[in-house]
């Protein structure tokens, strides 16, 4: 069985990284190791992120797609969600989610018992829609609240909008000067194109 972990942050000041810990305890835990690690920071609302694109690609059918949490892995609409589903589906992997206890199973089944296999992936493709949508409206419940809370605070002169990272832009602007291009600057610290081209826009 071949593990495929995929760990993802949502903002550029947040460390992908930081469920590792707790994914390889996860399997050390069944038995079992991460074999390939997939880390982006990019958010779940985007249906084309890199390494997630990349993990599909290389899997191979019977694979695991590892995650800490579903959010991880989607925030997504309902229509972009199918299609990302249909694409794991297609690539024949199995999710695993630390927070979906019934998904992991798929660690401990034996490969050749194919009714309870096919049984578990029908009750997790059922459970991972259900949390696939309590994700997207969590999300849109706390931009909602954001944007009114935004709103709130310019009309009483108070908003003054999101700080800047300075010592991130300082690291962004050294690796620019150093002929480095806007990808793989954002590949280099971790953070996403936007936030380098944000921070050169800055210095210039």
């Amino acid at each position: 069985m071949f593990i495929r972990a995929y760990l993802r942050a949502s903002t550029d000041d947040q460390n992908a990284s930081r469920a590792r810990e707790a994914l390889t305890s996860f399997t050390k835990e069944k038995g079992a190791k991460v074999a390939s690690w997939y880390v982006e920071n990019d958010s779940g609302t985007k249906a084309d992120r890199t390494e997630l694109a990349r993990l599909i690609d290389d899997a191979q059918p019977g694979d695991v797609l590892l995650v800490e949490q579903v959010d991880r892995l989607t925030r997504l609409t309902k229509g972009d969600w199918d299609r990302l589903k249909g694409a794991i589906q297609s690539a024949g992997l199995r999710v695993v989610s630390l927070d979906l206890p019934t998904s992991h199973t798929a660690l401990t089944v034996n490969a050749s018992d194919d009714f309870t296999g096919r049984m578990l992936d029908a009750v997790n493709a059922m459970l991972l829609d259900m949390l696939a949508a309590v994700a997207r409206k969590d999300y849109e419940d706390r931009r909602r609240r954001q944007a009114e809370g935004i709103q709130k605070a310019k009309e009483q002169g108070r908003y003054k909008g999101r700080p800047v990272n300075e010592g991130l832009h300082r690291r962004i602007v050294e690796l620019r000067e150093q002929g480095f291009s806007v990808r793989k600057t954002a590949d280099i610290i971790g953070c996403g194109v936007s936030t380098v081209q944000r921070a050169t826009k800055r210095q210039e």
